[in-house]
Parts: structure tokens; C-alpha cells; sequence
């Protein structure tokens, strides 16, 4: 009768190479990136070529294949202590403002995309042309939506080249201009603030001059937007008030505002 021990003796399974199939699968990995990479190319100059021709229908499709051929964008981690103080906020005292402009900015900071400095040493240069890539890209599609009369889209594209590249000329230059044609409130300042930022970055003269004439031509429909849209706010509003005061006979004309000279407003009530 054998013993346990020999039993002992039979041939182990060989172990697998681990190490050699982590190359395997690295060389694998780099060989799709740069197949993907190659088909984006292709891509772009598709929708280079379509631009070109006045196809902005073919060259947004063309464009908007060669972005999907990318990485998408690293989000940002949120901050824990937002998130502390958002989670205290939910508790509080709902009709208090300065816990409603709390939760707004929290919000905000949720919202935020990590930007990532393209020329930092500590991007790699095949990140660096990703990064540039995407971009562009997004830049070009934001110009089909221009062409197309979609100013909304465009500045949603052109806002995605610049969180890729906060210096991007073409994207803020773009951006402003169709935020300009929106003429809301919100989308002038928006304009204002993308000249601002492309005076900084031009180094022409009369890129400068240009950029402060449009400044400059702003500034009045800037102020008459605020204006239009404070006072379509105020009548909304009054139109609910009314709506809630008369059944106590009463309406907002019943309400006075004077300005005081503390900068605010006093409210008397006349009948």
C-alpha cells in the first residue's frame, strides 16, 4: 500500500507567467489607444473636410465620432468639507438666505470638471495630445453649432474645449460671440467676462483694441438685459402677490418702496 507521502510526489500544475501577461496586456491597451487614436484623426479631418464644403450637419457628426474615439474627461473628487456642510445645511432653517446661498455655491462646486494644465511636466505627451485633442474638437463642434443657428449648443461645446484648455482663443472667442447673440442677462456677462480673459492672452494691439471696442459696446446692453430681466422678475412677482392679496382686498400698490439712505428700500403702506 503507497503512502500518503508519495502521493505527494505527482506533478504540480505549472504556475502562469503573471508578469508576462501584464505586458501582454499593457502592449494590448496601448495598441487599442493608438488604433482609437489613429480612427479620431480620421475622423476629424471627416469633419475638417465637410466644414470646408458647408456640411456642418456631416461635419458635427464627423466630429462628434472622432471625440467619442477619446477618454472622456477626469471628473473632480468633491471636497469633503463641502460635502460636510452641505449635509448640516439640509437641516437648517429653510427661509434663511444665507443658508440658501450656501447650498447655491455648494452646488456650484459640485458641479465643477478637474481642469488639467496641458503643459504641466506632470501630463504625459500622449495625455498632452489627448487633452489638445479633445479640445479642439469640442471647439469644432461648438463652430457646427454656430453655423447651424444653435448658439446654446455652441456654448456648451466651446465651454467643454475650455475646461481642456483655458486659454483656447478660439473657444472663448466662440463662446462670446454666441453668448452674445443669446443677449440674456446671464449670457452677456458670460461674454464680458471671456473678453476679459482674452485680453490677457492676445498679444496684438489690435487684437486688444478690438477686444476693448467690444467691451466697450457691451457695457450699455449689459445693463439694459439687467434691467429687462429685474423687471419681467418684478412683475411676476407682484403679478403673484396680487393674486394672494386680493383676497384680502388688497393689492402690491398698496406697498410703497422708497429708497433710503442706507443704499436700501423702505416699504410704507398707503391705501
Amino acid at each position: 500500500m503507497q503512502s500518503q507521502a508519495e502521493g505527494s510526489n505527482a506533478p504540480q500544475a505549472k504556475e502562469e507567467p503573471v508578469a508576462i501577461l501584464k505586458e501582454e496586456q499593457v502592449h494590448q491597451v496601448e495598441v487599442e489607444a493608438e488604433n482609437s487614436l489613429e480612427v479620431c484623426k480620421e475622423r476629424k479631418q471627416e469633419g475638417t473636410d465637410f466644414f470646408r464644403k458647408g456640411e456642418w450637419n456631416e461635419a458635427l457628426v464627423a466630429y462628434r465620432a472622432a471625440l467619442n474615439c477619446l477618454p472622456r474627461r477626469p471628473e473632480a473628487k468633491q471636497d469633503a468639507k463641502a460635502t460636510e456642510t452641505s449635509e448640516v445645511d439640509d437641516d437648517a432653517d429653510e427661509s434663511s438666505i444665507d443658508s440658501t446661498a450656501t447650498k447655491s455655491k455648494q452646488k456650484e462646486r459640485e458641479k465643477e470638471v478637474e481642469v488639467v494644465d496641458v503643459s504641466s511636466p506632470a501630463v504625459s505627451e500622449a495625455d498632452q495630445e489627448l487633452i489638445k485633442l479633445r479640445a479642439v474638437l469640442n471647439a469644432n463642434i461648438g463652430a457646427c453649432f454656430l453655423k447651424l443657428g444653435d448658439h446654446k449648443k455652441a456654448v456648451d461645446a466651446c465651454s467643454q474645449a475650455i475646461l481642456d484648455d483655458p486659454s483656447y482663443v478660439k473657444a472663448l472667442e466662440r463662446r462670446a460671440a454666441c453668448n452674445e447673440i443669446i443677449n440674456s442677462w446671464s449670457s452677456l456677462t458670460s461674454a464680458q467676462e471671456d473678453y476679459n480673459t482674452l485680453l490677457k492672452l492676445v498679444t496684438s494691439p489690435s487684437q486688444a483694441a478690438d477686444l476693448r471696442r467690444k467691451l466697450q459696446s457691451l457695457k450699455p446692453r449689459l445693463e439694459a438685459a439687467q434691467k429687462r430681466e429685474t423687471d419681467e422678475m418684478i412683475g411676476k412677482l407682484k403679478g403673484l402677490g396680487n393674486s394672494v392679496l386680493g383676497k384680502f382686498g388688497l393689492s402690491t400698490d398698496n406697498f410703497k418702496f422708497e429708497p433710503n439712505r442706507g443704499g436700501g428700500y423702505s416699504m410704507n403702506f398707503v391705501r
